[in-house]
């Protein structure tokens, strides 16, 4: 064992837990995969197949781990492979649909594992004892950073999954030659603007679209922060050269935007989804027109 300095009670305990996990690996291995195949609570999402790889890459980082200087209590969160170890075993839980709990319960049967091969390996009981000590405190570290990942990762995942839908929410849609629409249902808050303008804005440019529709028939109110969406939206989408009608105003909505003041006066709004389609072909036909007669 290289790394480790001879010479302390601790470095001589954790030569000989390195050398009873190297020795009996396998057999580690096997019975950590046991101890979890028991419990249903921990296989959710993972096939053994699948825990005995993560075993085999845990315990050889283990052994890395110990083969240092570091103490004890900074190995997992310090040594890169330890560390990315439990990492990536963690994340592989949470995308297969295990909870927190499940998945530090699962490090921390690796304990009853390990301390089978260590107690193996020797018969002096204050030994062991030592042994156990730095078991404990090193699958401990590994536990508790198993939970935090997961939490971490799973909080990545809704996030992600969030925007899918946002996304989904808010398609954009070629209604015509050089005419796109973006139906919108349910409430327009900022981080829902922020989808619809990057995924308008994307479309004008591939499409060389012209008019852009936004149609809020399905959107329940409008008050001053919707408004002011979207004349963010309107506002980016003339940058990008195009025109831009909004449709779907009905009675009430247009009594509650009289009544809260706000100015529309400068875009082109229209009541229904047809009544705009039938204004943005007449907008494309008089471009097309204008270049005709330049030429």
């Amino acid at each position: 064992m290289k790394g480790i300095r001879v010479g302390s009670s601790e470095a001589v305990v954790r030569q000989r837990v390195a050398k009873a996990l190297q020795a009996n690996a396998d057999t580690v291995a096997d019975r950590w995969v046991e101890l979890q195949m028991a419990q249903d609570e921990l296989r959710t999402g993972i096939g053994e197949r699948e825990l005995r790889e993560e075993a085999d890459t845990l315990i050889a980082a283990l052994v890395a781990g110990l083969d240092t200087e570091l103490p004890v209590s900074q190995v997992v969160n310090t040594h890169g492979e330890l560390r990315r170890a439990v990492i990536d075993l963690s994340l592989r839980r949470a995308r297969g649909g295990a909870t927190p709990t499940a998945t530090s319960l699962a490090v921390l049967l690796l304990k009853e594992a390990v301390l089978e091969a260590v107690q193996s390996a020797t018969d002096e009981s204050a030994e062991l004892f030592a042994a156990a000590l730095l078991v404990n405190r090193l699958l401990d570290a590994a536990g508790a950073l198993s939970f935090d990942t997961y939490v971490e990762g799973r909080e990545e995942i809704i996030r992600r999954q969030s925007r899918q839908l946002l996304e989904l929410s808010t398609p954009v849609v070629r209604l015509w030659r050089h005419v796109l629409a973006v139906p919108l249902i349910g409430t327009l808050d900022t981080a829902r603007t922020q989808i619809v303008m990057e995924n308008l804005l994307q479309a004008i440019q591939e499409h060389e679209a012209q008019v852009a529709i936004i149609d809020i028939t399905g959107v329940p109110t409008v008050d001053t922060a919707v408004a002011q969406h979207l004349m963010q939206t309107v506002n980016a989408v003339r940058l990008m050269g195009a025109d831009c009608v909004i449709s779907g105003i009905r009675p009430p909505i247009a009594q509650t935007i009289a009544q809260l003041g706000i100015d529309l006066s400068k875009i082109l709004t229209r009541a229904s989804l047809a009544d705009a389609l039938s204004e943005a072909i007449k907008l494309t036909s008089d471009t097309a027109h204008q270049g005709a007669v330049r030429r």
